[in-house]
């Protein structure tokens, strides 16, 4: 009889508790000082830095990477934090390589750019450590502000407003705080349970208190908010899922890895965690690549992404693609799904040929079929849960640059919102420009 390894079929324990252990360790494994500092000796500390206009929330990077070349890690630390209050979540999970890194001068001239992410990550984990909160509250305004959703831009605006000096609810429909920081990120990027901590490093602020279990259609309505409160903020996520609309998709077996990325996230032991022998990945975002990675890393024999056009559209990065290569994860591109067979579960699913015309997929009638016992489910995810009277535009609520809503008093900004990219980063931006600008209308 096969092993649990080599076995057919969905099942846990496909490799023992120290194959996974070593397999989930961090992914870029933290600077000393010395390695920081030689890492920040490389930056040119450019006078029009295009690092820092790359940064979705304008860090002043040559300023903190010249704070940790003189020793001064801890300073570099609120320079970061002072505009991304996340900044050590963003140093492990920002696509670094298509920002900031990307335009880095080193990386035009050498192909090896400043390590800005590692050195972001340097400075923040070190002041973190010392359970030290570097911002302190303005007086009380005495005002109170809700905001919806506990993700990262939920947690920037309330920390802003805090630190305003404004009392901020927060209502989160889980029973955690984090939104995908906490849910939605590859395990091995963000290890030792870092989500939690960070948003109890947050907390220390003040002034803000987090209701679990309660969000809209659990016992929130938006008319209420506005009631008992002197403005609101909504950062409620995508918390749908795009379905393939593809026969055979209601087999057992296929699932939305955004929801197996979460049971692996918060599983108390990964031995525990089922997966299947063939696995095969239906997208080409950062969610496809770290369902992908992690159930290679979880023991699957085979495990392909499929990808409906070429790999320079893919969402993710290339970075994201060669880490999912060395790692020993197929990528096909051009393929798109037609059919899943099996008796009741998952068995194969057939793949059909694509061609892109006009900017449009169109399948070609040429098809092929893998083995595939899993199948994931990641190509997007839908707003829920939008409260009525709000306008939406593109599948998202409507906001101004500086996230204001249709209905006056109420704003909006991360995954939820209408702008810029599903990014940890982005959602940190608009969050906090959201609070400038509560902050502004409420103070006249």
């Amino acid at each position: 009889m096969a092993s649990s390894h080599q076995a057919s079929g969905i099942h846990a324990a496909r490799l023992s508790a120290a194959e996974i252990a070593d397999n989930f360790g961090d992914l870029h494994a933290p600077f000393d000082a010395h390695e920081a500092t030689v890492a920040a000796d490389r930056c040119y500390f450019c006078f029009d830095a295009p690092c820092m206009t790359a940064c979705p929330t304008s860090i002043d990077i040559p300023q903190f990477i010249r704070e940790i070349q003189g020793g001064h890690a801890e300073s570099a630390a609120k320079t970061i934090l002072n505009q991304n209050i996340l900044g050590g979540m963003c140093a492990r999970v920002c696509p670094t390589e298509t920002l900031c890194e990307e335009v880095c001068v080193r990386e035009v001239a050498e192909g090896k750019p400043v390590e800005i992410g590692r050195l972001q990550r340097y400075a923040t984990d070190l002041l973190m450590e010392q359970d030290v909160h570097p911002f302190t509250r303005a007086a009380s305004t005495g005002k109170k502000i809700a905001v919806v959703g506990a993700g990262p831009a939920g947690l920037a605006a309330a920390h802003r407003l805090a630190m305003k000096g404004h009392d901020v609810v927060v209502y989160e429909a889980k029973s955690k705080a984090g939104g995908l920081n906490e849910f939605g990120i590859a395990a091995y990027k963000s290890t030792n349970d870092f989500a939690a901590r960070e948003v109890d490093w947050l907390l220390q602020i003040g002034g803000i208190s987090i209701e679990y279990d309660k969000g809209f259609g659990k016992g929130l309505t938006l008319e209420g908010l506005k009631a008992d409160h002197d403005a609101v903020f909504l950062s409620i996520g995508l918390a749908g899922v795009n379905a393939l609309r593809t026969e055979g998709e209601d087999k057992e077996g296929v699932r939305d890895a955004v929801s197996f990325i979460e049971d692996l996230r918060q599983a108390n032991d990964l031995t525990e965690l089922s997966v299947g022998r063939n696995v095969v990945v239906i997208g080409g975002g950062m969610t496809a690549v770290d369902a992908a990675v992690q159930s290679k890393l979880l023991g699957a024999e085979n495990v392909t992404i499929a990808y409906r056009r070429d790999r320079g559209a893919m969402g993710a990065s290339r970075f994201e693609q060669d880490l999912a290569a060395s790692k020993g994860v197929k990528l096909m591109f051009n393929v798109m799904p037609k059919a899943i067979h099996g008796n009741g579960a998952s068995a194969e699913i057939e793949l059909e040929y694509t061609e892109v015309v006009d900017g449009r997929v169109k399948g070609t009638g040429e098809t092929t079929r893998l083995a595939a016992d899993q199948v994931f489910k990641a190509i997007g995810q839908t707003l829920e849960g939008a409260p009525q009277g709000i306008d939406v535009t593109g599948g998202k609520i409507a906001v101004s640059e500086t996230g204001r809503t249709s209905v006056a008093g109420v704003w909006a900004g991360g995954d939820c919102a209408s702008g810029g990219e599903d990014l940890t980063v982005t959602a940190v931006a608009e969050g906090r420009d959201a609070a400038e600008d509560i902050h502004t209308s409420l103070m006249g």
